[in-house]
């Protein structure tokens, strides 16, 4: 497993750097294909769209697409477009989740939110949205279409799942992991699986790249979730407790409240309703001391050894090689 320091190969590059030179060929294609189709006649649309696309970030989630085409020994060129989609539905949920969550920080920046108000947010957003789905259907396959509209359906549906939990200290793991499962990592199932599609590949092999995408997810989320309570601004892009000031009672609150005494779940729920971190270093306190980060951190390990497990079918190769060392990262990284 990586450590949170990265270990370092010969060539003095981390894991995560020897997977994104691996993938740069595929990569500077697909930027390329974003920032042509971002194009609009309305200023407005296209001053947000690369604020938002052109703020940083690992473009994880067109990255794999790539990774698992490759290898699947895929020679076409479908995956550029198909990344470039994948990227831009990403992209309208992080522009809607901002005025949700009512965040000033993304990335490390000022969200758009903050910037243009949440009106226009909401409707560039919608604008990437509309946009990804004429790119699909230049791709001219039923598939590609029903995979992709099942998958935004499922995040919105997580979305809408997710406002519901806020402020409520009763969910409980369950309800957690269904947020999880629909609003995260049904978009990295959804480019795995299609990297599988149009890669001409058997079901059992859309199947495992499916699961992997999935677990692989969930444990990067997870993993978030647990940093959120351990990072800072300078290192994660957002501040500290965050989540707490939105009201998300996401795993390590989750689990701390199971642990903890009855007095200290009052002091977790009173900020959980009221969605502040007023007194955010004795919550800090009670969830470090009932071992939730660890355990949460658990839960994202078994997630990341279960996506590792399922592309066992594939052949050996330096691109199935790359897909497990990011199974590791994604547990194994400090932000």
């Amino acid at each position: 497993m990586i450590s949170s320091h990265e270990t370092t190969s010969r060539s003095g590059q981390s894991p995560l750097e020897q997977i994104i030179t691996l993938s740069a060929p595929d990569m500077a294609q697909v930027n390329e294909y974003i920032h042509d189709s971002l194009k609009s006649d309305v200023v407005l649309i296209n001053q947000i769209a690369n604020y938002i696309v052109s703020s940083g970030g690992k473009r994880l989630r067109p990255m794999l697409l790539t990774l698992c085409t490759r290898a699947c020994g895929y020679q076409g060129k479908k995956h550029v477009p198909l990344a470039a989609i994948i990227e831009f539905i990403h992209t309208a949920t992080l522009l809607h989740d901002d005025v949700v969550d009512e965040s000033d920080l993304r990335r490390g920046q000022q969200s758009a939110h903050a910037i243009w108000g949440n009106a226009a947010s909401v409707l560039v957003g919608d604008f990437l949205y509309s946009r990804s789905f004429q790119m699909m259907v230049g791709l001219d396959s039923m598939r590609i279409m029903d995979v992709l509209a099942e998958t935004t359906n499922t995040i919105a549906e997580g979305e809408v799942q997710q406002l519901l939990n806020m402020g409520d200290p009763e969910v409980d793991r369950s309800r957690y992991m269904q947020v999880i499962e629909n609003k995260t990592a049904k978009l990295f199932e959804a480019a795995c699986k299609l990297a599988a599609i149009i890669s001409d590949q058997p079901s059992e092999v859309e199947d495992a790249l499916a699961v992997y995408g999935n677990r692989l997810g969930a444990a990067f989320q997870i993993a978030d979730d647990v940093l959120d309570y351990t990072g800072d601004a300078e290192t994660m892009g957002k501040n500290a407790g965050d989540d707490l000031a939105e009201g998300k009672p996401t795993l390590p609150l989750i689990i701390a409240r199971e642990r903890c005494s009855e007095t200290e779940r009052e002091l977790l729920d009173a900020a959980i309703r009221n969605g502040s971190v007023a007194d955010l270093q004795p919550i800090l306190d009670i969830i470090r001391d009932s071992g939730a980060l660890s355990s949460a951190m658990e839960v994202a390990r078994d997630h990341a050894a279960e996506a590792r497990q399922a592309i066992g079918l594939l052949p050996p190769s330096t691109w199935r090689t790359a897909l497990e060392q990011l199974s590791d990262y994604s547990v194994g990284r400090n932000r």
